[in-house]
């Protein structure tokens, strides 16, 4: 084949389908034919985002394709890299299929257009003598050839022939590098490996080989070292060929380092057990964050963040380290339960999302939890640390936000998968594996990302004692894994054990409805495999406040209460429900109101009232000057229980969990760009538009005419109309049946068209599918489509 779009061209269908599949940015969006894919292909971002997805074997091979001569076999190859011909042939088959390299004569391999300028030194070798000496003058090398040789140079200087000449004298440099002496070997030596350049001073002065004071003259005057500039020398490729002896690598094996660590415990189930309990942890733990955050909510800071002091008093409340702080708030923010409510002092709020989350079974809440932590671009680790301006990285801000976190902790994870049952990895060894996996992804923060992504995996459940859990499994193959964790974790309770000391035990996680009644009418005293509750004054007033009824919460309790109610609880509920709401505060600023003279004659004899700035307004009322919200703190603190009070005159009921904040239009949680492109059928679908694109182009040379289109006539007559709901309930039925179908479309003109369309996708508002009308991938807005239309086998 006489170019590399020839030989793309000529691949079938499957071949495409599988160079799309493991390249989906080539299709983002879809080029117009087969020409434009191989530009796109070869294009220094398209072609280093490829090489960054192998392995360091398979980066080997293309390498050694790089560096030997042109149209090289595999066996050759194999022979080169000193390597059984399997595994090469494995790696041949990977650059095929990425089309990083080709074979244009059958079993003769090249690199593909574009890959050389992507590796400055391949295998750490310089350039051949031919090219790395082509720089010097003709002067220069005449009288290096002549110094080498001792053939004086008639006529005028031949450049090619003089380059030629010297890398015949270089193919075989040991008695050269014999004559320079051993000191000159040894500074060799240190290039052999590469990088193969190094820095002198007065790089390009002259030298001869009877001149030649130093080893780095030797080395000069006799070619082993070739000056590029004034600073900078290089080793010629063949020169560092013969110091290796022929080797392109060291210590090069075609199997990923083998995984070590520790041994999870012997029983089988202990570890998925362990993962599940921390799972369990995990979800409790983020319910417990956002409940308190709706009622007492933290401000967000300049920066978009949040403070210090806020984290460190969430990790008291909750009794966990600050890390694991900073995780449960970002998984929350990256489930989309938790947001920032408005641009300018605003508060970090649950969503609404989080009421509908609270609906859903334990197992479903850690799913969602566990899928926003595994796609979301935010590494919770870097909060506390300095930025490279010194700045403090708070929690909940962008400055935590790595693009690569995503792909660091999934590739972390498969690592684990990897790894045989019961093998707890430790962070050297995945850090080892994903060098070899992924050796161009390498880097400071990659490692550290390691550590993270390990520590986070057991917070969050992935993993007991270090092994990878099989519901986690599932999770990373894109299953379900809810019925996996499901059958590991304890079935909610609806009864709990009421002591006569005024506390109460659940004996496991409770049904949703009784923990959030549980957690407004008492306050949790301690937390693990059983959570102990204590009834006081203040919980119980809570409840009332909240709108519940002495009678009603009295019954909650008995109707859940595993024994009797215990008298001592009955009488505190009593007792505060019969001083609840004695007293009214309304807005005067503020007043209080109450049926009895006397109480209020007790309040303004208290001193403590003094800070109230109370002053009677008439035998049941006294007024003050601060707002309602403090009058009606101070007088809780002076022991009394009273409520709030509309304008007319009713009890205004409070609700901790009212605050809810809807996330911004422009927030998305984060998801990879390529995603939607992996899609089997849009990868089809793409196919079928690129070979369309090159028969159209075909015609257009063929007859000349330079708007020719491969197109499908749409059928004649008006474009079809039919409801909303049954445009998008036909839409979806073609796409499940593969079916072509007739639409109505509305331009942003408001001009009228008829397309032919196979559907592939119906979701967020659009239709995307193959528009056979313009043989291209479309994307039509659902709003704008007037109607659909079945379209005939005989029509097609």
């Amino acid at each position: 084949m006489e170019s590399y779009a020839d030989w793309l061209r000529a691949r079938d269908d499957d071949a495409l389908r599988a160079l799309l599949t493991a390249r989906p940015e080539l299709i983002a969006p879809v080029p117009a034919d087969l020409a434009a894919l191989a530009a796109r292909a070869t294009t220094p971002a398209a072609v280093s985002r490829t090489l960054d997805r192998l392995d360091r074997f398979t980066l080997a091979v293309l390498e050694a394709l790089l560096v030997l001569p042109r149209d090289v076999t595999a066996t050759a190859l194999a022979t080169a890299l000193r390597t059984p011909r399997k595994p090469v042939n494995a790696a041949v088959a990977t650059l095929l299929r990425h089309a990083l390299a080709w074979d244009p004569r059958k079993g003769r391999l090249r690199p593909a257009p574009g890959v050389r300028q992507a590796f400055a030194y391949p295998a750490g070798l310089g350039p051949p003598a031919r090219e790395v000496f082509a720089t010097y003058p003709a002067e220069r090398l005449a009288a290096l050839v002549a110094d080498l040789t001792g053939e004086e140079q008639r006529g005028f200087p031949d450049t090619a022939r003089l380059l030629d000449r010297l890398g015949d004298l270089l193919a075989e440099p040991g008695p050269l590098i014999d004559d320079a002496g051993p000191e000159a070997r040894a500074a060799l030596e240190q290039l052999a490996w590469g990088p193969p350049v190094g820095r002198v001073g007065d790089a390009r002065r002259p030298v001869s080989v009877a001149t030649a004071a130093s080893p780095i003259e030797r080395l000069l005057a006799r070619g082993l070292l070739a000056a590029e500039d004034d600073r900078t020398v290089t080793l010629p490729r063949e020169v560092a060929l013969h110091l290796r002896e022929g080797v392109l690598f060291r210590d090069l094996t075609p199997e990923p380092p083998p995984l070590t660590g520790g041994r999870a415990p012997d029983r089988a189930d202990l570890a998925v057990r362990a993962a599940a309990g921390e799972a369990l942890t995990f979800v409790r733990l983020v319910e417990e964050l956002l409940e308190h955050w709706g009622l007492e909510p933290p401000p967000v800071l300049r920066s978009g963040g949040l403070a210090v002091r806020d984290l460190r008093a969430t990790a008291t409340l909750l009794d966990v380290e600050e890390w694991k702080a900073v995780l449960l708030a970002e998984t929350a923010y990256a489930a989309g339960l938790l947001t920032r409510s408005g641009d300018l002092d605003g508060e970090w709020l649950p969503t609404p999302a989080y009421d509908l989350w609270l609906r859903r079974d334990t197992a479903g809440r850690w799913v969602e939890l566990a899928r926003g932590w595994l796609r979301t671009d935010r590494a919770p680790g870097l909060a506390g640390e300095r930025d490279d301006r010194d700045r403090l990285v708070n929690a909940l801000s962008e400055a935590v936000v790595r693009p690569s976190a995503p792909a660091a902790r999934r590739a972390v994870l498969d690592v684990l998968a990897a790894a045989e049952p019961g093998l707890a990895v430790d962070a050297e060894a995945v850090r080892t594996r994903l060098h070899w996996l992924q050796p161009r992804r390498a880097n400071p923060l990659r490692d550290r990302l390691v550590d993270w992504t390990l520590r986070e995996a057991a917070a969050l459940g992935v993993t007991g004692f270090g092994v990878l859990a099989p519901y986690a499994r599932d999770l990373l193959d894109g299953g379900d894994p809810e019925p996996g964790l499901d059958k590991h974790l304890p079935a909610p309770v609806d009864k709990i054990l009421i002591q006569a000391d005024l506390t109460a035990v659940a004996p496991g996680p409770l049904v949703t409805d009784l923990a959030r009644e549980l957690a407004l009418a008492a306050d949790v005293e301690s937390t693990g495999g059983a959570t102990v509750y204590r009834f006081t004054p203040g919980s119980v007033r809570r409840a009332l406040d909240a709108g519940r009824g002495a009678d009603e919460l009295t019954a909650l309790l008995a109707r859940h209460s595993a024994t009797p109610l215990p008298q001592p609880l009955t009488y505190l509920i009593e007792d505060v429900a019969r001083r609840h709401g004695h007293l009214r505060v309304g807005a005067l600023s503020s007043y209080v109101r109450t049926d009895s003279p006397g109480t209020l004659d007790e309040i303004l004899a208290d001193r403590r009232s003094d800070a109230l700035r109370l002053f009677r307004l008439a035998p049941t009322v006294l007024g003050s000057s601060l707002p309602r919200g403090e009058l009606l703190e101070g007088l809780r603190a002076l022991g009394l229980a009273p409520v709030a009070e509309s304008p007319g005159g009713g009890v205004i009921v409070t609700r901790p969990d009212a605050q809810r904040a809807d996330p911004p239009p422009t927030a998305e949680i984060f998801r990879p760009r390529t995603q939607q492109f992996t899609d089997p059928s849009m990868v089809n679908a793409a196919v079928r538009a690129l070979r369309a694109g090159d028969e159209a182009t075909r015609l257009a040379e063929r007859h000349g005419e330079e708007q020719a289109r491969l197109r499908a006539d749409a059928p004649a007559g008006e474009p079809p109309r039919s409801p909303a709901v049954a445009t998008v309930d036909r839409l979806r039925s073609a796409v499940e049946r593969g079916a072509r179908v007739w639409i109505g479309y509305l331009d942003q003109q408001g001009q009228s068209s008829s397309r032919i369309v196979e559907p592939v996708r119906v979701e967020g508002g659009f239709l995307t599918g193959y528009d056979a009308t313009r043989a291209a991938v479309h994307r039509f807005a659902l709003h704008r489509i007037t109607g659909v239309a079945e379209i005939s086998d005989d029509e097609n």
